[in-house]
């Protein structure tokens, strides 16, 4: 699976390694040979001997386990409150990085990883600038299909990433819109598909859409389309010329 890693600006490997274990061999069960009454219990002090070894054993065990849960508590102590309550994208708890990028690449120019840290650059904006140390620092206890650590470098540039990426991508749509190639009904059947998957990106975020504002939302989008498509063809001019008379005509919605 490919997710990249803190220093790397692309891909990375997340691996889940499964560990495997070999019990050993048993013993002969508690290692005493039947024999006489005599042998039996020729050394009384031996079963007390061995309920103090295994006495310590459990103290020790009990040791173990107060340590590691110690260990556990201090972790949790140094996540970050806000860290803690991030819920942006808990609806994908347990997905795998190379599916959400997969789905991101059919449907948009972006990664996983530039689409997941841009999301948290944008909710750990202060008044003094961007949180990347933090964000890089907790970036698995934030997203959960990011396994690894980032530097603020690397959250740095998968954020410049995003930014350009989505640049040069309205540059194409607004370049199509308004150079004619398509009409009205196409545009319009268009900004429905890529509607709905910025809808879905939304969703997965967190972001609760009533039925009455996505259509709402759908609506004003077909309008400005419309408008942009309008106003390029009076840019245009030439598309409005009547090639008999040369009359300039109003363009058609």
């Amino acid at each position: 699976m490919t997710d990249p890693s803190g220093s790397s600006a692309d891909a990375q490997t997340d691996d889940g390694a499964a560990d495997s274990a070999d019990p050993g061999g048993r013993g002969d069960g508690n290692g005493v040979t039947a024999g006489s009454d005599t042998d039996a219990t020729a050394d009384p002090g031996a079963h007390g001997d061995d309920a103090d070894a295994n006495a310590g054993s459990d103290d020790a065990d009990a040791g173990s386990d107060d340590a590691a849960d110690t260990d556990s508590h201090d972790d949790a102590e140094d996540v970050p409150r806000d860290v803690r309550k991030y819920e942006r994208f808990k609806k994908m708890d347990g997905a795998r990085y190379e599916r959400v990028n997969e789905f991101l690449r059919d449907r948009t120019y972006v990664t996983a990883r530039e689409w997941a840290i841009a999301r948290l650059c944008a909710d750990f904006r202060t008044e003094t600038g961007v949180e990347m140390t933090k964000i890089g620092e907790n970036l698995p206890e934030l997203v959960p299909f990011m396994t690894d650590t980032y530097t603020p470098q690397a959250v740095n540039q998968a954020r410049y990433s995003f930014e350009e990426k989505v640049t040069k991508a309205g540059a194409t749509f607004l370049y199509g819109a308004m150079s004619g190639f398509f009409t009205a009904e196409d545009l319009d059947e268009m900004m429905y598909e890529v509607t709905e998957v910025a809808k879905f990106l939304l969703e997965v975020e967190g972001v609760d859409l009533a039925v009455a504002d996505e259509l709402d939302a759908e609506d004003r989008i077909g309008e400005v389309m419309r408008e942009v498509r309008t106003s390029s063809a009076n840019l245009r001019g030439e598309e409005v010329r009547c090639p008999e008379c040369g009359h300039v005509h109003e363009p058609e919605e």
